[in-house]
């Protein structure tokens, strides 16, 4: 048994493939065994601290938590020499059980909470085990390694050879955070006047797409009058839209940001544009539709 161990450890010491197998982090609380080649004075079985952090028992503490049981095992090495009490150690850490065997998924999901996982898996899968996104979901989601010290964004696609093509894996004891979206408002003389999410797949829309959203406009909408309202560090900005030079185009096509709103007036024949304080109190006030 002991033969085959010291085997196994002089092929995790290799550089090779096989250190890049290893997928499962060290998290806080888990039980680790580390043996020293011909030193079994030095083996030992110890838990991660809830820092992060492995005691030892020649060689101080060392920080382990994010690492994988390849990467401890070289800084224990290190520990050891650093200490001056060997000169070429050679180590091998594995894990005896794991504490952090889950992963919590927080903010615009159907089922936020904590699922078990023993294995590294796709964000997507595990947004898949919380019930998946919900309509009003940013795509942008952020990853929390369990090491408590490096996040990630993430994009989440609709298109499936995207998601390959960039897949990443959560670990246990990461945390998804998945953000409300942006909200925009369309309205007066449209089809379906209310608040839209920007939750298409690039999380981005445009002027044109956001009234296609509210059903376009209708006959009696006066659109060359359009308005956009903008939040702005120091309130709101009530500036011309040339919506019906952008429908003929005649005009480019403007890109949106969360929160503006797009006023189309009806025409002088039905009813005056509002003004500012009408339009927002509109939007306060508006129905917010589920899917764009």
């Amino acid at each position: 048994m002991r033969l085959l161990q010291w085997l196994l450890l002089l092929i995790l010491m290799t550089p090779s493939v096989f250190a890049q197998r290893e997928s499962l982090l060290i998290g806080p609380g888990d039980e680790l065994h580390v043996q020293v080649f011909d030193t079994p004075e030095l083996e030992q079985v110890a838990l991660v601290t809830d820092k992060g952090e492995l005691p030892l028992i020649m060689g101080g503490t060392i920080k382990v938590v994010g690492m994988t049981p390849g990467e401890a095992a070289g800084a224990v090495q290190k520990a050891l020499v650093d200490a001056r009490i060997m000169r070429n150690p050679r180590v091998l850490v594995t894990v005896q059980k794991y504490a952090t065997q889950s992963v919590t998924v927080s903010g615009q999901v159907v089922r936020p909470g904590a699922y078990e996982i023993t294995t590294p898996r796709l964000v997507t899968d595990v947004l898949t085990l919380a019930g998946g996104l919900t309509d009003l979901a940013d795509r942008h989601v952020t990853i929390e390694r369990v090491n408590g010290e490096t996040q990630e964004t993430y994009f989440i696609s609709n298109d499936p050879a995207e998601v390959t093509k960039h897949a990443k894996l959560v670990y246990p004891g990461d945390r998804i955070i998945v953000p409300k979206t942006g909200i925009i408002y369309v309205l007066g003389d449209v089809g379906r006047p209310g608040g839209y999410p920007m939750s298409n797949n690039d999380s981005k829309l445009t002027v044109l797409q956001a009234v296609a959203l509210a059903g376009g406009t209708v006959p009696s909408a006066a659109p060359g009058n359009s308005r956009l309202i903008r939040r702005t560090p120091d309130g709101y900005e009530n500036l011309a839209l040339p919506l019906g030079a952008m429908q003929k185009g005649k005009k480019s096509d403007q890109q949106m940001q969360a929160d503006d709103i797009i006023y189309v007036p009806f025409s002088y024949l039905r009813n005056a544009a509002l003004g500012l304080t009408g339009i927002m109190a509109s939007a306060t006030s508006a129905a917010i539709y589920a899917k764009p």
